[in-house]
């Protein structure tokens, strides 16, 4: 005999005597009479005594059913008082939600829009993991995250929220006293800066609209984890650097840093939301997801304007 508890037989049979009758039991449930029938004989089987006495036109509890009937109707009402409630966690934006996020963007870009967030839905609260290193967001237990990438694990479910450019730039001051490189061949022997956690290793792949491509491999005085630590070295006009569009705007929009290479384009990647699956998204993943989709599906930092 199965150690586990016959819930379904026991529901079946407080259902058929909470209503006296097999037939409107399996109405009530959305059941054949046949399978409410197999239900309870199978629990009285297993009980070793008999729940109800029948005949054709009666039914009624023994006396060992009605000492059974009691317990059953509570561990019922209880099963669906824990079903309503699964149900309004998961359609109610609700709990906490860890989320990873790349650094510099979560500070600059996600952060300032938490507090409008937890205004639309004050029962959800989030745990923000901020690293630029690639998450294993199944593995390390997050329920979302957002990525920037030009591809993705096919294993994870994603929602593309927006293009993301990258551009190769310097200070006025550097292009002042070194020129203005016209080629990516130009780049050679100059001090150009690595970002370590590129998705394709310290290289950067270039292309023009007559379809040309070009590899540089940076060789500066810095490599980073972290893209942002890279702009005060290119501010001081000491080097050349890669970065992302909604980190280079701030700094091409007043002037402090040029693009260069103008004529060649940097792949662009996506910022994508992305979750281990789609199957069933609690509301709170869905809230975030729409959230997030709204606001910066047309972000303010992208360039030109």
């Amino acid at each position: 005999m199965s150690k586990l508890p016959d819930f379904e037989g026991l529901a079946m049979f407080a259902k058929v005597a909470e209503e006296r009758s097999f037939a409107a039991a399996a109405r009530a449930m959305g059941l054949s009479v046949a399978t409410v029938s197999r239900g309870v004989s199978r629990l009285e089987e297993r009980l070793g005594a008999r729940l109800f006495n029948r005949t054709s036109r009666k039914l009624a509890l023994t006396e060992f059913g009605r000492t059974v009937a009691e317990s059953a109707s509570r561990i019922y009402r209880d099963a669906e008082q824990v079903e309503d409630s699964a149900r309004e966690l998961s359609s109610r934006p609700r709990g906490v939600i860890r989320l990873a996020v790349p650094m510099s963007f979560g500070v600059r870009w996600v952060a300032p829009l938490l507090p409008e967030f937890f205004r639309a839905y004050p029962e959800v609260s989030v745990d923000l993991h901020l690293s630029d290193a690639t998450v294993d967001v199944v593995g390390q237990g997050f329920d979302a995250a957002l990525r920037i990438a030009v591809q993705l694990d096919p294993s994870l479910v994603a929602r593309r929220l927006c293009a993301v450019s990258r551009f190769i730039v310097a200070a006025p001051s550097y292009l002042k006293r070194h020129g203005r490189p016209k080629h990516p061949r130009d780049l050679n022997g100059r001090d150009c800066l690595g970002y370590a956690y590129r998705a394709r290793s310290d290289v950067w792949r270039l292309a023009n609209a007559a379809g040309d491509e070009e590899t540089v491999t940076p060789g500066g005085q810095l490599r980073v984890t972290n893209a942002d630590a890279l702009v005060p070295t290119v501010l001081a006009g000491l080097a050349i650097a890669e970065l992302p569009e909604f980190i280079a705007s701030e700094y091409l929009r007043d002037g402090r840093l040029e693009t260069i290479l103008r004529d060649w384009t940097l792949t662009t990647g996506g910022l994508y939301f992305v979750t281990p699956s789609a199957r069933v998204r609690p509301a709170k993943i869905e809230a975030l997801a729409g959230f997030l989709a709204e606001h910066l599906s047309k972000p303010e930092w992208r360039w030109p304007r």
